[in-house]
């Protein structure tokens, strides 16, 4: 069975993230490697802060702190929001971490042994004002191609192009707002990806398992024409560009690598930091040629970095001609709107991983991101579809149904699971098309379908009601207990089988729900294993409370004034 390497894209160091930042990539990433666990792989899930460019920089002026400090900080921060929502990284690195320090510049060294970096003399945007150079995202204006007024000076999020500063109409500086700039002489290095075009063409073309959205992302950029891609900047924070013998490059003193270069490089780095801590290999996990050849890497994203895992990175992969392991599918996201707008870290805008937890735990915020997230458009958020969704799927289906047929066994059956009686056409039935939402299920989140998958497990739990709603053991029970104890019995196993479904999706909440049946297999379940005679005669069964408690119209008009809704 193959190993799985799972990244999920660095988030910046600027900041909690907000739910759209999760919707798109740690929280996908981690449904899959939970459900994959399931299933007995072996997973390891890798992700890391980015701390280096032009966010952490500016996002430390704003606090008043020196940048390493901001980091130090912010990195704590994120870890811990991560772990509140249960994200289960294997290990979550410091892109300004040492292992990603060294291969960054080793990645650098060897590119340009083979040819393929160059120094050039740039014209590049000096704020007179600011008394600096301005990399690319210290620089905005409007966009060339569609005119956007926001635009970045490395990526118009609007339509999506890549830009370089120079591109941007009535450009002035993100720093201080100053549009006293001008064009001067500095020196950068180049990466060629232009000398290796037809590889990393090749390359995509031979990417069967990547998915719509990022395998016409990465053609969209190919057709479009590759270009070489500067990958120093001019910046006090970042991996130091050395030269070949690892001293100060002359010429380029106080330069770094372009934020975009050693951001993915940290996948590796973070694996190395992972083993330093575990004391695992991570060279069987990223070099072919020290035991990789049995990994399946898949790297979750939103869709604006699709360009620089489709394309970039692959470019210094490839073009360092070294065995590395290079990804096998890309599952990107669309965007999760704020009533027709973008969340925005920096705008302030949108509900954030930290506010999201102060008003429901963590598996209310996960079930609808996934079921409901933004896998094949973009979706939008609103406070009353959230509310809708998590008092009928949460709350009405399933909640009711494991707190209605556990109090049930407890009140009449003396809190066991009963004997007597035998299984009849009405739990055949039940059990077929259980075999088929499972199966669903699995194919679903086989192909990292989420939503599907979700509707899948969604359909299963509808299947128990309806089970309980025709078998009716509490009618029975006035005529024919030996029927009663079928139906409740059946009913507590679907409690157990229900639980491992959940599982991947609700981490808190499985456990609990399993408990309630005096349980703790929280596998997937296989197809062909015996789904209704898991629980053993006799064994004790416990209701643990309320699962879930619905969301009333006064809290969804409290959030509403407080984080904003449709007039904002």
């Amino acid at each position: 069975m193959a190993r799985i390497l799972i990244t999920s894209a660095l988030p910046y160091i600027n900041g909690i993230k907000h739910l759209g930042n999760l919707a798109g990539s740690m929280l996908p990433a981690d449904v899959w490697a939970r459900f994959k666990r399931g299933q007995g792989t072996e997973v390891l899930f890798i992700c890391a802060t980015d701390e280096h460019g032009t966010p952490a920089e500016l996002a430390a002026a704003a606090a008043g702190q020196d940048v390493r400090t901001y980091c130090d900080e912010q990195h704590e921060v994120q870890k811990k929001a991560a772990e509140a929502f249960g994200l289960s990284f294997d290990h979550f690195g410091r892109s300004s971490n040492e292992p990603n320090k060294r291969l960054t510049q080793h990645f650098a060294k060897i590119l340009e042994q083979n040819g393929l970096i160059e120094e050039r003399v740039d014209r590049m945007i000096y704020s007179i004002d600011d008394a600096r150079f301005l990399p690319d995202r210290y620089v905005e204006g409007t966009c060339p191609h569609c005119g956007y007024e926001k635009a970045r000076g490395d990526q118009c999020d609007n339509c999506g192009r890549l830009l370089d500063p120079t591109d941007l109409l009535n450009p002035y500086s993100s720093v201080s707002g100053s549009r006293n700039l001008e064009v001067r002489d500095t020196r950068h290095l180049y990466l060629l990806q232009t000398k290796i075009e037809p590889e990393i063409r090749a390359w995509v073309n031979s990417r069967t398992d990547w998915q719509t959205l990022a395998k016409s992302i990465a053609h969209k950029h190919l057709e479009e024409g590759l270009i070489d891609r500067g990958i120093t900047r001019d910046l006090s924070w970042g991996v130091p560009v050395v030269g070949p013998d690892g001293g100060p490059r002359p010429g380029m003193e106080g330069k770094v690598f372009y934020v975009w270069f050693d951001a993915p490089i940290e996948y590796i780095g973070a694996t190395e930091e992972w083993a330093q801590a575990n004391g695992g290999d991570w060279e069987s996990w990223w070099r072919l040629d020290k035991g990789a050849e049995d990994v399946r890497y898949v790297e979750v994203m939103g869709k604006d970095n699709v360009a620089f895992h489709s394309v970039s990175f692959p470019a210094t992969i490839l073009g360092s001609k070294e065995p590395w392991k290079t990804v096998d599918q890309i599952k990107a996201f669309n965007w999760l709107n704020w009533y027709g707008g973008k969340f925005s870290t920096s705008m302030k805008r949108g509900v954030f991983m930290d506010q999201a937890l102060e008003l429901l735990p963590a598996d209310y915020w996960r079930w609808y991101l996934t079921a409901y997230g933004p896998e094949h458009s973009d979706a939008a958020f609103t406070w009353e579809q959230f509310q809708g969704a998590i008092n009928k799927d949460l709350a009405d289906v399933l909640g009711n149904f494991v707190n209605r047929i556990v109090k049930f066994a407890e009140s009449k059956f003396d809190g066991v699971v009963p004997e007597g009686g035998e299984a009849g056409p009405l739990e055949a039935k039940l059990e077929a098309d259980l075999r088929a939402a499972l199966a669903e299920a699995t194919e679903q989140f086989e192909a990292m379908e989420f939503r599907k998958a979700a509707a899948a497990v969604r359909a299963a739990w509808v299947l128990g009601n309806e089970y309980l709603q025709e078998a009716a053991p509490w009618t029975a029970l006035k005529t024919d207990r030996d029927r009663a104890a079928v139906g409740v019995r059946t009913g507590l196993n679907l409690v157990a089988l229900f639980a491992r479904l959940a599982a991947p999706i609700l981490p808190f909440t499985a456990p609990t729900i399993a408990a309630s049946v005096g349980e703790t297999d929280l596998s997937w379940p296989v197809a062909d294993a015996d789904l209704l005679n898991t629980l053993t005669v006799g064994q004790k069964v416990a209701p643990q409370g309320v699962l879930f408690t619905k969301i009333e119209d006064a809290q969804v008009a409290e959030w509403s004034e407080r984080f904003g809704g449709a007039d904002n």
